[in-house]
């Protein structure tokens, strides 16, 4: 416990790292996947392309060189001095979302395809009956899913620790420059990590539960 309590400021900032990064992103790839993965299944050509353009090349592209591209090149095309938070937050939301647009995606078909051509026979347009019909019924599907693309954004938000970003990803490297035990530090963090995916299990739980009963 002496690393906790000797160092309270530092493992603090390194939590906090994290949750902002967790948030932040999740914000983003939340709103940015749900509008992607309605231009997967939108009915205009042109929509489902550029839907599965993104999905597949940042998909297939590991989130390290994503995280590169951010901290690296778009500095390059920004003025003034680059804040790496903010960068790591929208690399991380960016790649999140093609795993949130899929999720979004699969719940959708999971939805009769009748309910939605009833809606537009009745005169609603596209984002209406995203809104209104599909998009409320496949979020019941999808919510196990979902879930466990935001446990392993938690769990991303280490990569940003390469990169100058303070979080529990990089206590390991201070700890071991105080001269703490590395071994009990990455147990701590493990710890950390697991407590928060806990968390997350437990609402989850809470929103099936609450589905299950508007059912």
């Amino acid at each position: 416990m002496n690393q906790i309590t000797d160092y309270p400021d530092l493992w603090l900032g390194a939590l906090w790292g994290t949750l902002v990064l967790f948030f932040a992103g999740g914000a983003i790839a939340l709103v940015l996947g749900v509008v992607v993965g309605a231009m997967r299944v939108s009915p205009v050509p042109v929509a489902r392309t550029v839907g599965a353009v993104y999905v597949n090349w940042i998909r297939n592209t590991p989130l390290t060189l994503v995280m590169f591209f951010f901290a690296f090149c778009v500095p390059l095309l920004l003025p003034g001095r680059a804040n790496f938070l903010v960068l790591a937050i929208w690399a991380l939301g960016i790649y999140t979302a093609t795993y949130v647009a899929e999720t979004i995606r699969s719940g959708v078909n999971t939805v009769p395809v009748g309910q939605a051509e009833a809606a537009r026979a009745l005169g609603l347009t596209f984002g209406q009956v995203m809104s209104l019909i599909v998009l409320p019924q496949a979020a019941r599907s999808v919510i196990p899913p979902m879930m466990s693309v935001f446990i392993a954004l938690l769990k991303n938000t280490t990569v940003a620790a390469g990169f100058a970003v303070v979080n529990l990803g990089n206590i390991r490297a201070e700890m071991s420059e105080k001269g703490e035990n590395q071994l009990v530090t990455i147990l701590w963090v493990m710890l950390a990590f697991v407590l928060m995916v806990f968390l997350l299990a437990w609402v989850q739980r809470i929103l099936e539960r609450k589905w299950r009963i508007a059912r």
